[in-house]
This record gives structure tokens, sequence and C-alpha cells, in this order.
């Protein structure tokens, strides 16, 4: 048993001493020839040494693979930065797109047929119906409170020009008494025709009391 433990000290040492003096001068590979003989008098110190750069090689192993798992999340993470990225450059230009086409889709003020004056802030009249095919614009010359607009082929005919909305209503009621069942109000602004809902606040005060 001690011939092979001397046996294995003495392969340990020269394998030492071959790789330590591929890269040493003559005076280092002389002083590892030293350590060398040591070692070989000594078998456990030479088994301590070889147990601890074991240990250390593990250590270096474990290490590096560490290092390879965070270098992976790193990696995962920057891909998932550059996809967030990419989609808040697509989120940005599909806004950029969306503000365009509402732009476009601004609706442009109705054609005001001739005859009929413009009437700054916000007006109301009352709608009696739209027809097709038939053209009353003649009878608008000198009548201000008779008046129309032309819109996809259909002339829409008005009546009264009134800022407050609710003797609007009360003239509507009267047309819907006289047999003008089609009649409701519609509201303008600086002569653009609008929905009723953007003008409201503001304009149309507490409803009166005999406007039953």
């Amino acid at each position: 048993m001690k011939k092979i433990t001397l046996l294995f000290t003495i392969i340990m040492v020269g394998a030492i001493v071959f790789n330590a003096s591929a890269q040493m001068d003559k005076k280092e590979k002389k002083e590892w020839k030293k350590k060398a003989k040591e070692y070989a008098k000594s078998p456990e110190q030479l088994k301590q040494l070889v147990d601890d750069n074991q240990a250390l090689q593990s250590q270096v192993n474990s290490l590096k693979a560490d290092n390879t798992g965070l270098q992976s999340r790193i990696s995962d993470k920057d891909s998932k930065i550059s996809e967030l990225q990419d989609d808040m450059a697509k989120l940005r230009s599909d806004l950029a797109a969306a503000k365009a086409a509402a732009k476009e889709a601004k609706p442009k003020p109705v054609e005001m047929t001739a005859g009929e004056k413009m009437i700054d802030g916000v007006v109301f009249k009352v709608q009696i119906g739209a027809f097709r095919n038939k053209d009353l614009s003649k009878y608008f010359d000198n009548n201000e409170n008779f008046g129309g607009e032309s819109a996809d082929g259909t002339q829409k005919i008005t009546l009264g020009q009134f800022r407050d909305y609710w003797e609007a209503d009360t003239f509507k009621k009267y047309l819907r008494e006289m047999g003008v069942k089609d009649a409701w109000i519609v509201p303008y602004r600086d002569g653009v025709r609008v929905e009723i809902k953007d003008v409201l606040e503001g304009v149309v005060t507490e409803k009166p009391a005999d406007s039953e």
C-alpha cells in the first residue's frame, strides 16, 4: 500500500513539475523541483493540495454555470425590452395615424343655400323636413327666418332663428300642433350645424315654468 501511495505521489509531483516547467524559466523550475521533492516526502500534503485544487475547480465550474444563467437571463431581459420598445413604437405610430384620420374625418360645414344669412355664435332653428329633388332656395331670399341647407342630395328646410333654446322649443311645439309632425330643433354654431349635445351646456337655461 505504501508503494502505491509513493508511486501516486511521484506521478502527481512529476505532473506538477512537467506542467510548471512548460511555462517557467530555469530559476522557477529549480524552485518547483525543490517543492516537488518536499511533496514526495509528504503525500498527505500533496493530497490536500490536490483536494483543494479540485474544490476550487468545482467552485469555478459552479460560478461559470451561474454566470451562464445570468447571461441567459440578461439576454431574455434585453429581448423583452426590445419587444416592448417595438410595441411602444407601433402604438405611437397607430396613435399618430389615428390623429391624422380624426383630423381628416372632421366634419366639414354643410353647404348653405344661397340667400341664407350666417349668424355668429349658437343659434337654434326648427327643421320641418328634408326633401330630395325639391329646390326651395328661391324662396329663401329676403327671408332670414326661412332657410335651408343641402347635404348628400337632400335639402333640409328650417324655420326661425333663436338664441334661446326654449323659445325654439315653443316654436317647434306650435308647428307640431299645426300639423308639422316632423318638426325638431337643430343647433348651429357660427353657421355650422352641430350636435345638440355640443351646445346645450351653458346655452340652455332652466326650462321656464309655462313651457309645458
